[in-house]
C-alpha cells in the first residue's frame, strides 16, 4: 500500500547523507511506494504547478495573475527549518531528524500571506486571506467571541516569515511581478472567495498529482455539452414517437419549443413560469444544453431544493445521459456513488451536476476548503434553480445580491424555474428597499394564458377561514375516497391523522429515513399506476416535484406557494376534466416562522376576494406580502459582515459562512435507525468502525431529532453512542415500520420538511 505523508500541506528537505556534495532538495511532499522507496517532490514544482492550475482556472473571470500569483506564494512557510524537520521526521524520510515541536502542527500558511503584505502593500491583504486560509479555511479579519484567531492577528507574527526567508527561497519564487489586472465587479468578498477557489483546488489537484497518480487518473475526461445535447435530442425524438396527441401533451411541446427558442438569447437571468405538470425539467434542460452551445458554457448545475426528489430528477437524467450526470448530496444511495461522481462531487469538475439547494449555496458562502473548492466551476456556467420560490427567505437578500453578480461578473446564466414564481425583483416601501434581481427575462410568452391552460383543479376554500375542523372530521371525509392525498403542517398532525384512517393508509414525513421514504413513494406510484386505491397522509415533503396524480387532495390550510404545489399533486396528467381539491383550516396552529407567515398572508390574500388564487398575478402579490412580513431579508447579517468594511479589506469570512446555515444542525443530532434489514451493516459499524463507505451505506437509514430528545433517549438507552458521535438506535419499538422514529413528543418541525 502507498504511504503518504502531510497531504497537501508536508514539506520536506533531504541532505542525503551518502552524497555530501549532493544539493539540497526542498521537497513540497513525500510519497513511499509499495517497495519502501520514496518519491520526492519539489517544493519549487509544487508551487509553479500550483501556480500555473489557479492562473487557468481564474482566466474565467480576468485574474489569472491574481491567483497565480497566490499559488506561488501559498507554501512559502514550507521553507522554514521547522517544517522541513518535522516532515523528515514523520515522513520516516530521515528518521535522525530530531522534531522540536511535539504537537505535530507547524504553521506553513501565515508566512506567504505575510509576504503578500509586504511585496503588496494594503493589496496584499487579497492574497493574505487566501493564502492564509488555504488549510484551515478563509479567516475573520477581527476576532470572534470563539477565540479563533484572526487574519490580523496572524499577520502581526511577523517571525514566521523571518523563518522561511532565512532559508533563501529563490528569487523566482519571491519576486514575482505585481498582479496588474482588477476585479471583474461586484463585491469583493465574493471575489476573494473565487480566487480562493482556484488557489485551493489548484493545490488539490497537483498535490494529488504526486501523491496519488491513480486517483488522479481516475478524473476520467468529460464528454463535450455538444454531444450531450446529441443524446438529449434523440431521447425526445423517441419520446415523441410514443406520446400521445392530447392536448397537455400538445401544450408541452410548446414549451419545449420555446425553451430552444429563447437559449439564443444572451446569457443573464431567466424565469421560467410552467405550471405543474407542464414539463418543467426536460424544458429547462434543453434551454440549458442550447444556450450552453450557443455561448460556449462549461456545465450545467440543476439545483433542487428537497433531497426527496433529487433522485426523481436524477433518474431522468441519467436515462438520457448515463454516468456523465454526477449526484452530489447526502441522500445519494450508497450502490451509485462510483469513483468519478466521489471525485466529481470534490470540485463539480463535470458537464452535469445534479445538487441541492442547501449544497449550492451554502458552497458560495462558505469559508471551508473542502466546501468553497468547486466556487470557480460555477463561473460560466449555467444554473437551473427547481422549484426556486422556496429560497430560504431568512437568507433572500445574500442570495439575490450573489445570483445577480454571478451573471453580473461571472458569465453565469441562471434559470429559475418554478409554477409559483416569488416576487424577487427589485421592490421598495414598507420603509425598507429590497434589491432583488434586475433584468430577468421570462421564457414563456403568456404565463398567465399557460395558467389557464393547464388549469386542471377545482378548488374548494372553506366558507369561514377562522371556522376548524377536527381530526375525526377531516378523517370521515377523506374516507369517502377510495384514492385520496391529504398534507398537513405538522408531523404530529400527520401521525394523529393517519391513527384515524382506515388500514392500508401510507404515511410520509421527515420522521421516516430516507430510505424508508422511497421505497413508500414508490408503493404509492406503482399502484396509482395500476389503479389500485391508495390513501396517503403526508407532511409538505410531498409538494414540490414528487410525481404523484390523485384525482383527490386534500390541505391544510398554509402558505399560497404550498396550496399551489399540493394542487400540483391534483389531477396531474389531467385524466379528469378537474380534479378535487379541497383547502381546511385544522384545529392546530401551524409551526411559528415561515409556515405561519405563509399562512397569514395567504389568508388575508383571500379574505380580500382574491379572484383566482393561482394565477400568476396572485403569486406576485402573495411574495410581496409575504416577504414583507419578514423582520429581515438577510436575518443573519450575512451582507454586513462581509461588505461593511470591505473597501479596507476587513470581512468576517468565517463568521458569514458559519451564519450562512440554511438548514441550521446545530440543535439537532442524527441517529442510524433500524430498518430494511440494515443490522449486518449496523455491526459492521461496530466493529469495523466509521469507515467512509460504511457511513455512506448508513446515510440513508439516519433521522434527525432534536437535542433534548435525543439526549433523553442516550440516557435512557434507547439510542447508543457506538462511536464518537455516532448514534444507533438499539430499542426496537423506537422506529415504527409505518410511521418511522417513535422516540417522544414530535410536536418540533424538521427544516427537511421545508428546504434540504
Amino acid at each position: 500500500m502507498t504511504i503518504f505523508f502531510g497531504f497537501a500541506n508536508i514539506v520536506s528537505t533531504m541532505l542525503h547523507k551518502k552524497d555530501v556534495n549532493r544539493v539540497v532538495t526542498l521537497l513540497a511532499h513525500v510519497r513511499k511506494d509499495e517497495a519502501g522507496n520514496y518519491h520526492e517532490h519539489s517544493l519549487v514544482d509544487h508551487l509553479q504547478g500550483v501556480k500555473k492550475l489557479a492562473g487557468q482556472f481564474a482566466e474565467n473571470f480576468g485574474n489569472s495573475d491574481w491567483a497565480g500569483l497566490a499559488g506561488l506564494w501559498h507554501d512559502l512557510g514550507k521553507y522554514s527549518k521547522e517544517f522541513q524537520t518535522y516532515i523528515k521526521s514523520a515522513s520516516g524520510y530521515d528518521p535522525e531528524a530530531h522534531i522540536e515541536n511535539r504537537t505535530g502542527r507547524v504553521d506553513h500558511s501565515t508566512a506567504g500571506a505575510l509576504h503578500a503584505i509586504d511585496q503588496l502593500g494594503p493589496h496584499g491583504r487579497i492574497l493574505a486571506y487566501i493564502i492564509a486560509g488555504h488549510h484551515a479555511g478563509l479567516p475573520d479579519w477581527f476576532s470572534s467571541e470563539t477565540g479563533r484567531k484572526s487574519l490580523s492577528h496572524r499577520l502581526e507574527n511577523n517571525d514566521l516569515l523571518q523563518k522561511a526567508l532565512s532559508q533563501s527561497p529563490p528569487q523566482s519564487v519571491l519576486n514575482e511581478t505585481r498582479p496588474n489586472s482588477r476585479p471583474p465587479g461586484g463585491s469583493m468578498a465574493l471575489w476573494i472567495r473565487m480566487l480562493f477557489s482556484c488557489l485551493v483546488d489548484a493545490d488539490f489537484l497537483d498535490t494529488e498529482e504526486f501523491m496519488d497518480p491513480d486517483r488522479a487518473e481516475n478524473r476520467s475526461s468529460n464528454l463535450p455539452l455538444a454531444d450531450l445535447l446529441s443524446r438529449f435530442n434523440e431521447h425526445m425524438k423517441r419520446f415523441e414517437s410514443y406520446k400521445e396527441s392530447t392536448p397537455l401533451n400538445r401544450i408541452r411541446n410548446n414549451i419545449l419549443h420555446q425553451c430552444i427558442t429563447k437559449s439564443a438569447l444572451p446569457p443573464g437571468l431567466f424565469s421560467l413560469t410552467v405550471p405543474t405538470g407542464g414539463g418543467k425539467t426536460l424544458s429547462s434542460m434543453a434551454f440549458a444544453l442550447n444556450h450552453a452551445l450557443h455561448f460556449k458554457k462549461n456545465r450545467i448545475i440543476y439545483v433542487i431544493p428537497f433531497t426527496s426528489i433529487i433522485e426523481q430528477t436524477a433518474n431522468i437524467f441519467r436515462e438520457i445521459f448515463g454516468e456523465t450526470v454526477i449526484e452530489h448530496h447526502s441522500n445519494l444511495e450508497f450502490e451509485r456513488e462510483t469513483a468519478k461522481n466521489r471525485l466529481a462531487c470534490e470540485n463539480w469538475d463535470a458537464p452535469i451536476i445534479i445538487t441541492t439547494t442547501v449544497q449550492f449555496f451554502e458552497s458560495l458562502f462558505a469559508a471551508k476548503t473542502s466546501r468553497a473548492r468547486k466556487l470557480h466551476n460555477i463561473i460560466n456556467s449555467i444554473v437551473i434553480l427547481d422549484e426556486a420560490q422556496l429560497l430560504p427567505a431568512d437568507f433572500l437578500e445574500p442570495i439575490t445580491r450573489t445570483i445577480q453578480e454571478l451573471s453580473d461578473f461571472y458569465q453565469t446564466t441562471f434559470l429559475l424555474s418554478t409554477a409559483t414564481q416569488p416576487a424577487l425583483a427589485e421592490q421598495k416601501g414598507f420603509g425598507r428597499a429590497f434589491k432583488g434581481l434586475k433584468n430577468v427575462r421570462e421564457i414563456m410568452e403568456n404565463p398567465l394564458d399557460l395558467y389557464q391552460a393547464l388549469k386542471r383543479v377545482e378548488i374548494n376554500f372553506p366558507g369561514d377561514f377562522f371556522k376548524t375542523e377536527s381530526w375525526e372530521e377531516i378523517a370521515g371525509k377523506l374516507k369517502k375516497h377510495p384514492t385520496v392525498l391529504c398534507i398537513v403542517n405538522r408531523r404530529t398532525d400527520c401521525r394523529e391523522l393517519f391513527r384515524l384512517m382506515p388500514q392500508g393508509t401510507y404515511h410520509l414525513s421527515a420522521l421516516m429515513c430516507g430510505e424508508h421514504r422511497s421505497q413508500v413513494i414508490r408503493e404509492i406510484k406503482h399502484n396509482l399506476e395500476i389503479g389500485e386505491p391508495v390513501r396517503v397522509i403526508s407532511t409538505q415533503l410531498v409538494e414540490a416535484g414528487v410525481d404523484l396524480d390523485f384525482p383527490v387532495v386534500y390541505r391544510a390550510m398554509a402558505g399560497l406557494d404550498s396550496i399551489a404545489q399540493a394542487a400540483g399533486r391534483c389531477n396531474r396528467e389531467e385524466k379528469l376534466e378537474f380534479g378535487e381539491f379541497v383547502i381546511f383550516v385544522p384545529s392546530t396552529v401551524s409551526p411559528p416562522g415561515m409556515l405561519r407567515k405563509g399562512e397569514d398572508s395567504c389568508r388575508m390574500l383571500l379574505k380580500g376576494g382574491l379572484q383566482d388564487p393561482l394565477s400568476p398575478e396572485a403569486f406576485h402579490r402573495y411574495f410581496t406580502e409575504l416577504y414583507w412580513k419578514m423582520n429581515s431579508l438577510d436575518k443573519h447579517k450575512i451582507l454586513d459582515l462581509l461588505t461593511r468594511d470591505e473597501r479596507q479589506m476587513k470581512i468576517q469570512f468565517r463568521t458569514a459562512a458559519e451564519n450562512f446555515r440554511i438548514i441550521d444542525d446545530r440543535h439537532h443530532r442524527p441517529v442510524i435507525v433500524r430498518f430494511n434489514n440494515n443490522d449486518s451493516t449496523l455491526e459492521l459499524l461496530k466493529t469495523k468502525g466509521p469507515e467512509r463507505f460504511i457511513l455512506r451505506k448508513l446515510q440513508r437509514y439516519i433521522v434527525t431529532i432534536p437535542l433534548p430528545l435525543h439526549q433523553s433517549l442516550a440516557n435512557s438507552g434507547a439510542i447508543e453512542e457506538i462511536h464518537p458521535g455516532i448514534f444507533v438506535q438499539t430499542y426496537p419499538q423506537l422506529y415504527h415500520k409505518k410511521m418511522g422514529f417513535m422516540g417522544g413528543d414530535e410536536g418540533y418541525q424538521d427544516p427537511e420538511d421545508y428546504v434540504i
